[in-house]
């Protein structure tokens, strides 16, 4: 039975390793699916199977587990950024501000009552109480990138100690209640504030009845205004001073594909596509709404779904490609990411977007072999772009920034480093003829086997000392302390959007949820409406929320704990 005791417990051996992180992240991921009053730790609860493992004494070499901790962290951080890259700027826009300041807020009051608690209850002389209250507010706020963050941070500052799997122990300690403490403060301040559930959903209602986002409109109407005869759609354009897509004109009984020189005359009939809010003033300016039956007219016309698949597509805007004056059709509208938009002609495209042309079928059939519209192509994994988004991202995270009064040379880290650059590339990566489409399935194996070797192996590393530390030391202080960290911030920051900024009780709740990277919070706040408005607040703060979990993670271990 050597070949079994082998396989068991050699430390060097390939197999023992392969073994020891299937078998954890297989348990792990097989608990985390059971549910305790409708909520589940998902794949986080590889973290507490890798602590059993240690705890009975399966462990690996110091260097393995470093390098598969390491390289699960990278791929997964890596994809985070890369998806919430397109979104991350696009969210300081217009209402954002103020939901991304409240998201700030909350970042901020985190870290304040951890420093407040640390200074308060802890020891402060000793250098390693500081990391795990780092833990504990990683766990308080579910947050596993920052836990990823600190602790990789710590090596620069300490050195392979003992010290840097603790920071484990205080995050699985707050995690638990982290959970459901951010669902119960977010039912709290609707009792506090005595919301009424349907009452913010009829205000809900109204003001998308009232405000219309702008979403594409289609009508036809005729025209009838005498100062439009004998103009060009251009110079319509320009009169009107909107922005609108004209995909068919009958003129004298014949159907047409108009473009920018095409004439209007009295009587004509245009098929036009706009967005939701310009309806109504593009109709007074032309004339009144008719209804044409266009499928009856002699040309015939086809309205055609094509996917942009080709690369050199990428980045490039509407009006660049002239699609009406060169090719002969016109694109309507464009539907990205579940959204669809208008197809202004400063828009640019990207990879995995779905345009609707109308036009000739033969001319609609050659922009489809343009814009590649292979479905099997999105499928098919753009690695040059990850991989060169990887290296660029460790070289980056590796240059040191001096600091002053800092004695150790702060470095963005293997988590920092990787995220900024994945940011970058998802946002401008067309300008380096990247392309930066990731299918969304794609994204998530990634993220989530890469969030599972981390996890398996912060686990198996410090479940050798979490018994003592948990039991014998002060691991029933870590889990009230991360709940008044979890609890604390969320019913200030939640309390002062609704009294103060009147901000819808959905809106709220995917604020909440978003501030705090907590997908469970997300799933209870879609639940609780019919309206996508805890997802548009969840979306909106959790680029930048993101970004600033792993940051300031790093900051605390590197500049704090450098200096104490």
């Amino acid at each position: 039975m050597s070949w079994l005791e082998q396989l068991l417990f050699d430390t060097n051996s390939i197999a023992h390793i392969l073994l020891l992180y299937t078998a954890v992240i297989s348990l792990g991921v097989y608990l985390g699916k059971i549910k305790v009053f409708g909520i589940s730790l998902g794949v986080t609860f590889v973290l507490f199977a890798g602590i059993l493992a240690g705890h009975l004494g399966l462990t690996g070499t110091l260097s393995t587990l470093n390098f598969i901790q390491d390289f699960g962290l990278i791929l997964f951080v890596y994809c985070i950024g890369l998806q919430v890259g397109p979104g991350f700027f696009e969210s300081f826009k217009k209402g954002g501000i103020t939901l991304n300041a409240l998201a700030c807020g909350v970042v901020a009051l985190n870290i304040l009552v951890m420093l407040v608690l640390y200074l308060c209850f802890m020891d402060t002389s000793d250098p390693t109480n500081l990391p795990m209250m780092v833990g504990v507010l990683c766990g308080a706020i579910t947050n596993t990138p920052g836990l990823g963050a600190a602790t990789e941070a710590l090596s620069q500052v300490f050195g392979e100690g003992q010290s840097v799997p603790q920071i484990a122990s205080g995050y699985a300690c707050a995690y638990p209640l982290g959970v459901v403490g951010i669902i119960a403060a977010t039912i709290a301040i609707r009792y506090i504030c005595r919301i009424s559930l349907k009452d913010e959903e009829n205000k809900i209602m109204a003001q998308m009845s009232e405000n219309p986002h702008a979403k594409p409109h289609k009508m036809t109407l005729r025209v009838e205004n005498a100062a439009l005869h004998d103009k060009t759609v251009l110079q319509v354009r320009n009169f009107l001073g909107r922005d609108y897509v004209c995909s068919r004109a009958l003129h004298d009984g014949h159907v047409s594909i108009p473009t920018k020189d095409t004439k209007l005359y009295i009587g004509d009939h245009l098929y036009i596509v706009c967005a939701e809010d310009d309806a109504e003033a593009i109709q007074a300016f032309i004339g009144p709404e008719e209804y044409i039956n266009w499928e009856e007219q002699d040309v015939p016309l086809v309205s055609k779904t094509i996917v942009v698949t080709q690369p050199k597509m990428n980045g490039k805007t509407f009006g660049q490609l002239h699609f009406s004056s060169v090719h002969g059709v016109n694109v309507t509208r464009i539907s990205r990411s579940g959204m669809n938009l208008f197809a202004d002609r400063h828009l640019r495209m990207q990879v995995g977007d779905k345009i609707v042309v109308v036009g000739p079928e033969d001319a609609v059939d050659r922009v489809a072999a343009m814009m590649g519209n292979s479905v099997k192509k999105l499928n098919h994994p753009n690695l040059i772009t990850i991989f060169v988004g990887i290296l660029v991202g460790i070289i980056f995270g590796s240059i040191p920034f001096a600091i002053p009064g800092v004695p150790t040379p702060v470095k963005l880290g293997l988590a920092g480093g990787p995220l900024i650059i994945a940011i970058l590339i998802g946002r401008f990566g067309y300008r380096f003829h990247l392309v930066t489409y990731v299918s969304t399935g794609a994204n998530m194996m990634l993220r989530e086997f890469g969030l599972a070797l981390f996890l398996a192996s912060v686990g198996i590393k410090a479940g050798a000392n979490f018994v003592d530390t948990v039991i014998e030391g002060d691991g029933l202080t870590y889990v009230w302390m991360g709940f008044l960290i979890t609890v604390i911030p969320i019913l200030i920051i939640g309390i002062l959007a609704r009294v103060k900024y009147k901000l819808n009780y959905f809106t709220l709740m995917g604020l909440i949820a978003g501030s705090t990277t907590d997908p469970p919070a997300l799933a209870f706040a879609n639940q609780s409406s019919s309206t996508d408005a805890p997802a548009v607040g969840y979306s909106t703060v959790y680029p930048l929320t993101m970004f600033l979990r792993i940051v300031t993670a790093q900051l605390i271990i590197l500049l704090l704990c450098g200096v104490i």
